[in-house]
């Protein structure tokens, strides 16, 4: 009987010590292990001097004082020094970029780091410093490339990002808190994810994240996110967090959507984006039995513009899309992402189901700018306080509809004068200068370009607000 304690007790010291030794190496992969000194260190030699520092220098604001002293009275009841112009601030923000063309000096970066910059400057792993040009930005991805002109740099290989699994081990490379070439591990946590609009509402319009539980931190925005073969599969982006630090939950926009991005700011300044023209909400399972539909996933067509390519390809209100070119959409966003990450004139084999009936049409893709400028209100005839957003009908998709009557704002870019004068995807504009607006055509009267001050009241979610654009 001892003998028998004494054999169990043997084994779960066994167990034990396998179980510690599994532990203390879950983070390494079994193909870094090769050789008596396992590292990351030989791939980082490599990979480290791609990876910079960003730091950014913000348009003078003034320096806030107090009101009080701006009153002659106060000013001399206090001995107040004779009043002088306000002092000038200069914000300044660190973030992290990508070297993707060693020959011509290009860099890529999240668009938030050099949103309103008056100076950019690189800094380089070698402790080079270059001042950087902007060569375009996406608010829509929050991407942006730059370029610097400078010699014997080293570019990131990008690695095809549809091939990441859950699982995956990768390497996050950044600047956190100002901390040079800073470097964390872990792996793939999800793919294709969603997170809504961080940052105020001001967060990106297509999104399609990678999450890692590499830790990233402020100032990794715009660095690396690295396979174990040192190649280029996301630029780090945001994190979910109430504490502004890092909990594990990190996300990284993919190399594939960079690599098109980036491509397109390089040729013509600015990404030219599909257009299908409707207007769409998610297939909930109250919609599936009021349609008699076995299917419990896609975007259900409450709306189709007019002349739209939708339109010409024979798309239908009440029609649920399921899948475009054989890949499932299972939600609004899937959509969004399906059309809007193409080009104008691309053509897209759109699945549908029609009254229980599965269906297929073919579409070619408008210009999302022009279309926007069309059926919308936006764009130049519009006040500059509304630059920036695009409008449409009030959408049936809108927890508002049938209780108000309105324009409702379709999408707003990060850090346009739109998005500071604090309007969001999904308001609902009721009045403008205490007139009532019912349709796109009142807003575009209304608001108006040559209107220098525009008081809207505003229909959010259960709530209402004023806002008032100078």
């Amino acid at each position: 009987m001892h003998q028998l304690a004494l054999t169990r007790y043997r084994v779960l010291f066994l167990m034990l010590v396998a179980l510690i030794g599994t532990s203390a190496q879950a983070s390494i992969p079994s193909g870094m292990l090769s050789g008596d000194d396992p590292s990351l260190a030989p791939m980082l030699d490599k990979t480290l001097p791609a990876v910079v520092n960003v730091v950014v220098t913000g348009k003078a604001t003034p320096q806030r004082s107090n009101p009080l002293f701006n009153d002659p009275f106060f000013r001399q009841f206090f001995n107040a020094p004779p009043q002088q112009q306000p002092r000038m601030d200069h914000p300044t923000a660190t973030g992290s970029g990508v070297i993707i063309d060693a020959d011509k000096g290009y860099l890529v970066t999240n668009y938030h780091v050099v949103r309103d910059a008056e100076k950019i400057e690189v800094r380089l792993n070698d402790n080079r410093q270059f001042n950087a040009t902007v060569v375009g930005t996406d608010p829509a991805t929050d991407l942006a490339v730059i370029r610097i002109k400078a010699d014997d740099l080293t570019a990131l290989q990008m690695a095809d990002s549809d091939q990441l699994r859950v699982g995956d081990f990768v390497v996050a490379v950044g600047n956190p808190f100002g901390l040079r070439q800073t470097v964390t591990s872990g792996i793939v946590s999800g793919l294709g994810r969603h997170i809504g609009t961080p940052r105020g509402g001001e967060g990106s319009r297509y999104q399609n994240f990678i999450q890692t539980d590499a830790s990233i931190n402020p100032g990794n925005s715009g660095g690396a996110l690295l396979n174990l073969s040192g190649q280029l599969v996301g630029i780090n982006s945001e994190i979910l967090s109430q504490t502004g630090g890092n909990i594990g939950i990190g996300f990284a926009i993919p190399s594939n959507l960079v690599q098109s991005v980036a491509s397109q700011l390089i040729k013509n300044g600015e990404v030219k984006r599909g257009m299908l023209g409707v207007v769409g909400q998610n297939l909930t399972s109250e919609l599936a039995d009021a349609f008699d539909l076995k299917i419990d996933e896609g975007v259900v067509i409450a709306q189709v513009m007019p002349d739209s390519p939708a339109e010409k390809a024979g798309v239908r209100e009440r029609d649920v899309v399921t899948a475009i070119n054989g890949e499932s959409i299972e939600n609004f966003s899937d959509l969004q992402n399906a059309i809007g990450l193409r080009s104008p004139g691309d053509t897209v084999e759109i699945s549908l189901v029609r009254d229980g009936k599965k269906r297929e049409v073919t579409a070619t893709l408008g210009n999302a700018a022009k279309m926007a400028a069309g059926n919308a209100a936006g764009g130049a005839n519009l006040a500059e306080g509304l630059q920036g957003a695009t409008f449409g009908p009030l959408g049936e998709d809108s927890p508002l509809a049938g209780d108000v009557t309105g324009v409702q704002v379709q999408s707003v870019e990060r850090g346009s004068p739109a998005a500071r004068a604090g309007l969001r995807p999904g308001d609902v504009i009721t009045s403008v200068n205490r007139q009532n607006v019912q349709n796109m055509a009142d807003l575009q009267k209304l608001a108006s370009a040559n209107q220098k001050q525009l008081l809207l009241h505003v229909r959010r979610g259960r709530g209402a607000l004023f806002l008032l654009i100078e």
